[in-house]
């Protein structure tokens, strides 16, 4: 049987969504139009936030990194995925392929703990307002955003050093379009049981800690909801929390469905379309979902752009 790490064949081979030139053709141009927007739309929401002094609260200083990560997030997997799909060459280095792992589980681990925090900031803004500013201190939020991505760090760095443990003899094809976790198992001809287990207890503990965390929260703030008498009010919360819940059912829904599920159910058709969703789809979501749902943020950009004007006209 042949055997091989990274040091006997040097790269990965990546089968990509489709055989098919004119899906291949049809992917690219949709793939390339989402990323753009994803790049644009993210780029919007960080300047908006930055250049508007009343969006210089906590719930936006941790959306101006949940739209950092997410263009981080994308640029991982569609430029490479771009690649494949316009050039015949669908080759990845294992330097490459491990580096794509390593961030692509680190922007993903501490988008799923920057979610919770960000229900943990509108549990307080909510259930405790006039303690709000006290709590929800500058100190507190930079503590619980680098918690974000220390978090992120030591579930990547994990995943990356036990994959990187593995001994690959089956086959150097990776049947998918990025270096993903079960794939890449499925190509060792080790023993991958102990693995499989140290990154489903890492990855589950973050997931559910952050689930968990999500859940509490808004039990409070529906026991608060319930408790105001003014209807208004209780639309305003609504609304507030609108874009955040949707937000975490569409990203935690394609996570679950992807990664908490036996080995056996794996299935390579269903689990692509859910990875496209996740990895390209979801990062143009967010900055959609929280501007188009979000009156703040969109007063936020017209009075930027009437800034920009009045300067302008000034000059």
């Amino acid at each position: 049987m042949r055997t091989w790490n990274n040091t006997g064949v040097p790269f990965f081979i990546l089968m990509g969504l489709t055989d098919s030139a004119e899906m291949q053709l049809a992917l690219s141009l949709l793939f390339l139009l989402i990323y753009l927007t994803t790049v644009l739309g993210n780029l919007c929401m960080i300047m908006i936030i930055r250049l508007d002094l009343q969006l210089h609260t906590p719930m936006y200083f941790f959306l101006t990194h949940l739209s950092f990560i997410d263009l981080n997030y994308s640029s991982v997997i569609t430029p490479k995925t771009l690649e494949n799909l316009l050039t015949s060459t669908r080759n990845i280095s294992f330097t490459g392929c491990f580096s794509q792992l390593f961030f692509f589980v680190l922007f993903a681990a501490t988008e799923c703990v920057l979610l919770s925090t960000m229900a943990y900031d509108r549990y307080v803004a909510i259930c405790k307002p006039l303690q709000y500013p006290i709590i929800m201190s500058s100190r507190l939020c930079w503590t619980l955003l680098a918690g974000s991505y220390v978090a992120g760090l030591l579930d990547s760095s994990v995943n990356v050093i036990c994959m990187s443990r593995l001994t690959f003899c089956h086959s150097n094809i990776i049947h998918h379009f990025f270096c993903d976790i079960t794939p890449m198992l499925a190509l060792s001809c080790k023993d991958t049981n102990d693995t499989e287990l140290m990154i489903f207890i890492l990855a589950g503990s973050t997931l559910m800690l952050s689930l968990i965390t999500i859940a509490m929260s808004y039990v409070s703030i529906l026991a608060t909801i319930l408790k105001m008498k003014s209807t208004s009010g209780k639309q305003k919360v609504f609304s507030t929390c609108a874009s955040h819940l949707l937000v975490v059912t569409v990203f935690y829904g394609t996570m679950i469905f992807t990664y908490l599920k036996p080995k056996k159910s794996y299935s390579l058709g269903k689990d692509q379309v859910a990875s496209v969703f996740y990895t390209i789809v979801i990062p143009i979501l967010n900055p959609l979902i929280y501007s188009l749902r979000n009156k703040e943020v969109k007063n936020a950009f017209f009075r930027v752009m009437q800034k920009r004007v009045s300067t302008r006209l000034l000059k």
